[in-house]
């Protein structure tokens, strides 16, 4: 009875004065009669012509301006009905904010991407929205896995003091999902200057006031993702408070060194051997592994390779998805080197740091930047390049593409990497179905 209730209150909306919606319907009504009536009076027409008389005859005896009253009957309701569904369309989609852009257009765009292909990326830091913000223009079946990991800056004082999951990485990725750059977007990226809150951004405050609210992180994420009306979804790998830590190399000798904290390791002195989780049996968020295994393609990176992508490949159950899924699989190096984690390495030292992480065999794929414009001499990062004859590379498909971003080039072009990773899917599919 309630939802027959709930019903009628509905429709009895639609006569509330001023909504501009009651009229259209009236002409959308009189336009479907008179385009009632030209029907009924070209059915006359063939009915005499049908009765034996031939249509000269039908003609002659007053068929004329019966011919013309419906045609025009017919014209008029069509144009009636035409001009009504306009302006309830209108009506009722004035509320809705379509940038500037036509319904039509919307309409397609919306179509498009809805139908896009099921993509997980896994990684964090400033490379996973990099991705992301290029591939949301091709697919809405986006799903982002973030390491939780992250124990620096203003997530990581939110993760000391209250005990939540550091949101950092989740609203970068938040952020670049959203729908558009709008002013909600800046906000959620605004950070503070000075005062009490100094170091912090409003998105990470307010994901972490979210959590308090709805009771849970994840539900806090699915809210945040609602506010800014993002294209895909973003999920942490883990739910568990985990810390990162490294075994490092010495600079002098052969000795090692364990470092513990996200933030902490790029700032040692050393080259990294391995990193661990604590605890180091985490197990995965169930939707997260569900995704994985349902994706068409699932892209590992760009992103800092030890402290952004490893940790994600770690937690217990995400390796083992992406082995067990039946999706392209692609990692995208980094076009530049990064100080404190992977200074000289070139593509296949990335490779082999993810492989005596994890093992081979976890990508069919690698991407890698073939674009290399002339840096500064003061320049504080080398472009990762292909080493030649490596044998590393025998099992895998290497791709090259220009994707550097010109403006920034330590970092990949947002729309260049979403195409190349789009037309390696389309590649790699018609390579299957041969």
């Amino acid at each position: 009875m309630s939802e027959k209730r709930s019903k009628s209150t509905t429709l009895l909306k639609w006569l509330t004065p001023g909504i501009g919606v009651k009229r259209w319907f009236g002409l959308l009504i009189g336009g479907a009669m008179v385009f009632g009536i030209g029907i009924a009076q070209l059915f006359l027409v063939v009915a005499r012509a049908n009765s034996g008389a031939s249509w000269l005859r039908v003609v002659a005896l007053g068929g004329t301006p019966a011919l013309i009253r419906a045609a025009l009957a017919g014209v008029a309701g069509v144009s009636l009905i035409i001009l009504a569904l306009i302006r309830i369309n209108r009506s009722i989609l004035a509320p809705l904010d379509l940038q500037g852009r036509d319904v039509i257009s919307a309409m397609v765009e919306h179509r498009q991407r809805s139908r896009g292909p099921k993509i997980v990326a896994v990684g964090g830091g400033t490379g996973m929205p990099t991705l992301l913000r290029g591939l949301k223009h091709h697919t809405t079946n986006l799903t982002a896995v973030v390491t939780v990991a992250d124990d620096g800056g203003s997530s990581g004082k939110l993760r000391r003091e209250l005990g939540v999951l550091p949101p950092g990485d989740f609203r970068n990725n938040i952020a670049a999902l959203a729908r558009d750059e709008g002013l909600m977007t800046q906000l959620f990226r605004y950070r503070f200057g000075e005062g009490g809150l100094e170091g912090h951004s409003f998105g990470n405050l307010f994901i972490t006031a979210l959590s308090g609210v709805t009771g849970s992180f994840e539900r806090a994420l699915v809210e945040s993702s609602r506010v800014l009306a993002i294209r895909g979804q973003v999920l942490p790998s883990t739910l568990a408070d985990v810390t990162l830590g490294a075994d490092m190399r010495e600079v002098v000798g052969n000795g090692t060194r364990r470092v513990t904290g996200e933030s902490t390791i790029p700032k040692t002195m050393g080259t990294v051997d391995r990193i661990f989780l604590q605890p180091d049996d985490v197990p995965a968020y169930p939707d997260t592994v569900r995704a994985i295994l349902d994706a068409d393609l699932i892209v590992l990176g760009p992103g800092s390779l030890f402290t952004s992508i490893l940790p994600n490949l770690l937690v217990r159950g995400v390796a083992e998805a992406i082995r067990r899924s039946p999706a392209v699989k692609v990692y995208v190096c980094n076009v530049a080197t990064q100080r404190g984690e992977t200074e000289g390495f070139g593509v296949a030292d990335h490779v082999r740091a993810i492989e005596r992480q994890v093992g081979p065999g976890l990508f069919d794929n690698v991407l890698i930047n073939g674009e290399f414009p002339v840096l500064e001499p003061d320049a504080n990062f080398a472009y990762v390049r292909l080493e030649d004859g490596d044998r590393l590379f025998e099992g895998l498909h290497v791709r090259q593409a220009p994707l550097v971003d010109t403006r920034h080039p330590w970092r990949h072009d947002s729309d260049k990497l979403a195409q190349a990773i789009i037309a390696l899917l389309a590649e790699s599919t018609e390579d299957i179905s041969r």
